[in-house]
């Protein structure tokens, strides 16, 4: 099929997903229960991701109006409380601090969910879902028409539409042909990934132990089951990861203090060097970013997919404004106004929390200790900073909600007070 005849192609869908991860998955099912004929490009899901994804409560709302939050959920752990430790052997040493979810007034921040079967499940809402047609291809490269944007697959066959959302990757081809200029810089780390069990159970408690290197995350997954994200020099965590099992575990219950217990490492590592990726436009020439074609940064503070979850949020509610051509440069720009604040800030805020831990000037971790102190001390700011870490700008209306349950909590007292007075 030429350019042409796929620009005429009375078929053609009105939104091409490029990309069959979690985000691009998640967009096509999105988009396609919005009201809009899908094509979904990328190849059959991929089963070896051994990672785990911690979704929070505003993202597993999105997946529980897409009809798929019931089956994740059964493979999932909550996450009840959070909890941040400095464990450095540095001069200054931040205090622990400690987030509950019952002092915002919920059960639990979110989930933390295995990547592979979450993939499975989504690939089989998408295949049985009849307003998206899935090309299992890889695309080859883009035409960018005035009107409409064209992927020639690897399989010979091109696919017009009008609106192409990017969701392949942080390397996006897509986001290459649209002319989005980045800004990546590679990170003096790399992420040795895994899951293990352990004796004791973690009572819905994720602790993100702070090292020199980086992070080390451990996040409950159901039974006595924690996966892990530890962050460190790539050189080292090549080392870790050429361990044996059993120097392995003790490894990781050493860093732990075996706060879990005996600690048994389960078969299946990786290691994911870090980068930092940001893109100077979030939408541009019919194509739209989102997930790590949007935003790729250090694994701190559950933030990756669920900032994908609102990129595909944010643009449903854009293309829902325009649906004969939800790829007009109306709707892009107003995608791309969305999106920098949250996706900058975010951004922002985790690369500098990164690199205070692998600075050694001791302003630097005077001010993080400090930082952490006031959160760790001060009951409105801590769940100001929750609020906030579920969804940006909850913080600041949660703050209204709290002042007038205070309201509402004194004025019976008043009352009764005024009552003696007479």
């Amino acid at each position: 099929m030429t350019i042409d005849d796929a620009t005429r192609k009375s078929d053609a869908a009105p939104v091409l997903v490029a990309g069959t991860g979690p985000a691009g998955l998640i967009a096509a099912l999105g988009l396609a229960r919005a009201g809009f004929p899908v094509r979904l490009v990328g190849p059959e899901i991929a089963a070896d991701d051994r990672r785990t994804t911690a979704l929070m409560l505003p993202a597993l709302g999105f997946l529980e109006k897409l009809g798929v939050l019931d089956g994740i959920a059964a493979i999932a752990a909550p996450l009840r409380i959070m909890r941040i430790v400095d464990g450095t052997a540095r001069l200054v040493r931040a205090p622990a601090v400690t987030f509950h979810a019952s002092e915002i007034g919920e059960d639990h921040f979110g989930l933390n969910i295995p990547n592979a079967p979450m993939l499975d499940l989504l690939a089989a809402a998408v295949a049985a879902e009849p307003g998206i047609a899935w090309q299992k291809a890889a695309v080859e490269r883009w035409s960018l028409l005035e009107d409409r944007v064209v992927a020639h697959l690897d399989t010979g066959e091109s696919h017009a539409a009008k609106l192409a959302v990017a969701a392949d990757g942080r390397k996006s081809p897509a986001r290459e042909a649209a002319g989005i200029a980045i800004s990546s810089r590679p990170l003096p780390q790399a992420a040795l990934v895994l899951s293990f069990a352990h004796a004791r159970p973690h009572g819905a408690v994720s602790t993100e132990v702070h090292t020199e290197r980086g992070p080390f995350t451990q996040v409950p997954l159901p039974g006595n089951r924690s996966s892990l994200v530890w962050v460190s020099e790539p050189e080292a965590a090549k080392a870790l990861c050429a361990l044996d099992d059993v120097e392995l575990s003790l490894r990781i219950e050493d860093r732990m203090q075996s706060m879990l217990g005996r600690v048994t490492v389960e078969p299946g590592r990786q290691i994911y060097p870090l980068t930092s990726v940001l893109p100077h436009a979030f939408a541009r020439n019919r194509v739209a970013l989102v997930g790590e074609a949007a935003h790729v940064f250090p694994p701190i503070g559950a933030q990756g997919l669920n900032l994908g979850i609102r990129d595909i949020e944010q643009l449903v509610r854009a293309a829902g404004r325009s649906r004969e051509d939800p790829g007009a440069r109306t709707v892009l720009d107003a995608y791309d106004r969305r999106r920098r604040a949250d996706v900058i800030g975010r951004s922002a805020g985790v690369n500098l929390l990164n690199m205070s831990l692998l600075s050694g000037m001791l302003p630097v971790q005077m001010a993080r200790g400090a930082a952490l102190s006031v959160l760790g001390n001060v009951p409105p700011l801590r769940a100001f900073a929750m609020r906030e870490g579920l969804a940006p700008g909850s913080g600041w209306s949660g703050i209204l909600t709290d002042l007038g349950k205070q309201v509402r909590r004194k004025r019976p007292a008043l009352d009764q007070e005024e009552q003696r007075r007479h």
